[in-house]
């Protein structure tokens, strides 16, 4: 196998989207209120944000659809989400943020398919994720306590989100610095 350009930029895309996701998922569940979202906003922005998208164009160099699509992607939806809560344009309504959200459960849904050829610890990510967005959507297209206990549903599913990115993410910097496999991530496809 010939040498890589770059090294891999998976474990550090799988990093930023795992701790945004675990501060958003913090306030979505109502643990931490404002400051699992000033956790979340500061950390949409670099980690989640700029790490990500820097970690989608490295995974272009390297060939990798998949992962370019996804970090690049997921990095854009960190500093969108950015925007639109500190940016928030005046007139956008009840629907913005369920609109913002259903998109990317669209888009979380057909990536979750394609995930189904890398392995076990990404498809986890991906299924968990479709699980938070679904949620997350349905959640805030509601005014009611109940549409506040889905959304609370998304939050402690974006835990579990967060968990199985942090896990990837693990095993791809143990794996590749003990130079084999250490913590297992399933091969498919």
């Amino acid at each position: 196998m010939p040498e890589e350009r770059v090294a891999d930029p998976g474990p550090l895309g799988l990093a930023g989207f795992a701790m945004t996701t675990f501060a958003l998922s913090s306030w979505n569940a109502g643990i931490w209120h404002g400051a699992g979202l000033e956790a979340a906003l500061a950390l949409a922005f670099f980690y989640g944000g700029l790490a990500q998208m820097l970690a989608g164009m490295w995974e272009f160099v390297r060939k990798n659809t998949f992962a370019a699509l996804a970090f690049t992607s997921y990095g854009a939806f960190w500093l969108s989400f950015y925007a639109l809560i500190k940016f928030g344009l005046p007139g956008g309504g009840s629907d913005t943020v369920p609109i913002f959200l259903l998109g990317w459960t669209i888009f979380t849904l057909y990536m979750t398919l394609a995930a189904t050829k890398t392995n076990n610890a990404i498809l986890s990510v991906f299924v968990l994720l479709s699980i938070t967005f679904i949620l997350l959507t349905v959640g805030n297209w509601g005014t009611t306590h109940s549409f506040t206990d889905i959304v609370k549903a998304g939050g402690y599913v974006g835990f579990a989100t967060a968990a199985a990115a942090w896990y990837a993410s693990a095993a791809g910097v143990v794996n590749a610095t003990h130079g084999k496999v250490v913590l297992p991530v399933g091969p498919r496809g």
